[in-house]
């Protein structure tokens, strides 16, 4: 099955990397369109604009914003079936530019996907 991993979006490419597309809303601060070596800028898996805001990278809102993201990608839009698409044909890199490693989005879409994925692996 091929392999969902996430990077901040500041850290080197690697090889292994394989597609590598940007699941943040807002261009990462600091870099250049050409800095940044992706495939593709899926805005849409992001949290809304609203869930994003209220969260404010705060790790007291963690546990609430996990499951209010989750409902949102529960509801899906093309950006998301794109990336489940990619996620079920070969590597992808989630890249994002949080700076907490530990509480934020990709870590939550990363799982969604893992588990969507496998899910679909199961009824084909």
């Amino acid at each position: 099955m091929p392999d969902i991993k996430i990077k901040r979006v500041y850290d080197t490419p690697d090889p292994h990397d394989g597609v590598r597309i940007l699941v943040d809303r807002l261009w990462p601060r600091g870099l250049h369109k050409s800095d940044v070596h992706m495939e593709y800028w899926l805005k849409d898996v992001t949290p809304s604009p609203e869930l994003r805001r209220w969260f404010g990278h705060d790790p007291a809102n963690w546990n609430m914003f996990q499951i209010r993201y989750r409902q949102e990608l529960m509801h899906g839009n093309a950006d998301l079936s794109r990336l489940i698409h990619l996620a079920g044909q070969q590597n992808v890199t989630l890249l994002y530019a949080a700076h907490n490693t530990q509480c934020n989005h990709a870590l939550i879409l990363q799982d969604f996907l893992r588990k969507t994925v496998a899910e679909q692996k199961m009824h084909e």
